[in-house]
């Protein structure tokens, strides 16, 4: 006999804190890289071009984009609990791989096992909040969601910056690794519950007329999804940047580890703790703008980094980006929540991620080549660039938000 279930913050507390603490884990995952990888690449194997430096992030996005997609296909029929386990397992030999690697293959071999986890237990999580708050809180649910999960980004990149400062790159820094992956899978197994059984009791109240094709619809045709899809894209094109050639730029100018740290700390940091209030302002004002506007603040702030050079300036131009990131990142998923009915959803978010994930892919590609053959700066202006377009895409193309609220 199926248990009876209520919807709502309120009412799943505990169950909704549990999978915050679960994600908290797994951004810890990709805060092991955030800080030391083109110092790691250059000095354990001689890897010195930027574009093969940044062939990690390319493996990550590309395997985390299409696990996305898989994960949103498969989550009502194997179980979110069920993907988010699976998910735990990948991560256990990734701080293994990444201590012993005799080579950089087997570096890029760790970030497709990473991409895997951080799409299987991400993508879960999401979708597991979404299922649990309903329709009132689902903003907030998203901006605590991606809180827990960005600030322990920012968190275990200011650790590993300070372990590498005083011990060196490798391996003590990723010792994290195996305890973050470790405690991720007991919390799961000993405490997640399943909520598929929410999913259909929304389903016997919620009127979201069916999308024909959610792959088609979500990427291209449904003006309000595609719209939020290609900023979903540009984020993370420029997110894939500035993780790849950000410390690269700061190591030319001569930062220390420690400062570079700090740096490549912050921007995650205020977009984490920014989520905390800009999920619920999404649920209260209006989605289309909070993305126009946060779009077009990272744009500008990617486009003053090659000119403003001094720790305190760059710091200032991380804060701007991480508020920027903070109020579009929750309400991507807000939205996308809003525009589809609730057997439809999982589905939805996975295309979406898998859009927004490739971004990865294409922003390590794209500025790395840009980088090899212009110099670092003219790849940070080109994407500030991209992102600056993305905003008016928003502005022109998505309609008017629901409920009323105008763009």
């Amino acid at each position: 006999m199926e248990q009876k279930v209520k919807l709502g913050l309120k009412n799943n507390w505990l169950q909704f804190t549990i999978l915050v603490i679960v994600n908290a884990f797994v951004g810890g995952m990709v805060g092991l890289e955030r800080t030391l990888f083109p110092e790691f690449a250059e000095l354990e194997f001689g890897v010195a071009s930027k574009t093969a430096i940044l062939s990690f992030i390319v493996a990550f996005g590309m395997t985390k984009a299409l696990t996305n997609y898989f994960t949103g296909k498969l989550a009502n029929r194997f179980g979110r609990r069920n993907l988010l386990l699976l998910g735990w397992v990948f991560a256990l030999p990734i701080p293994f791989i990444l201590i012993y690697a005799p080579s950089w293959n087997w570096v890029v071999f760790a970030n497709v096992l990473l991409g895997i986890n951080q799409g299987l237990t991400w993508s879960s999580t999401v979708v597991m909040k979404i299922d649990l708050v309903g329709e009132k809180d689902r903003g907030l649910a998203m901006g605590i969601n991606e809180f827990a999960g960005y600030f322990a980004v920012g968190v275990v990149a200011f650790l590993t910056g300070m372990i590498a400062q005083e011990y060196g790159v490798t391996p003590y820094p990723f010792y994290l690794g195996i305890g973050i992956s470790i405690l991720g899978l007991i919390i799961t197994l000993l405490f997640v519950r399943d909520t598929r059984q929410f999913v259909r009791m929304e389903q016997k109240t919620n009127e979201t007329r069916q999308l024909e094709n959610v792959f088609i619809q979500t990427s291209f045709r449904d003006k309000t999804l595609s719209s939020i899809t290609q900023a979903g894209l540009v984020n993370n094109l420029n997110d894939g940047m500035i993780w790849g050639l950000l410390p690269m730029l700061l190591l030319s100018l001569d930062f220390s580890q420690q400062n570079i740290g700090i740096i490549a700390a912050i921007y995650p940091a205020v977009w984490g703790i920014g989520q905390l209030f800009t999920g619920k302002m999404s649920d209260i004002y209006s989605k289309k703008g909070m993305l126009f506007w946060g779009m077009l603040m990272q744009g500008l702030a990617i486009l003053l980094i090659p000119t403003l050079t001094g720790f305190y300036q760059l710091a200032v131009i991380a804060t701007l980006l991480g508020l920027g990131t903070a109020l579009v990142y929750p309400t991507f998923l807000s939205a996308i929540s809003f525009a589809t009915p609730p057997r439809q959803r999982a589905e939805s978010i996975g295309v979406f991620r898998l859009w927004r994930d490739l971004g990865y892919a294409i922003g390590a590609i794209l500025s790395g080549i840009l980088a090899d053959l212009f110099g670092i700066s003219f790849a940070i202006f080109t994407i500030g660039a991209i992102t600056v377009l993305s905003s008016l895409v928003i502005k022109f193309r998505m309609p008017r938000d629901y409920k009323g609220s105008e763009g």
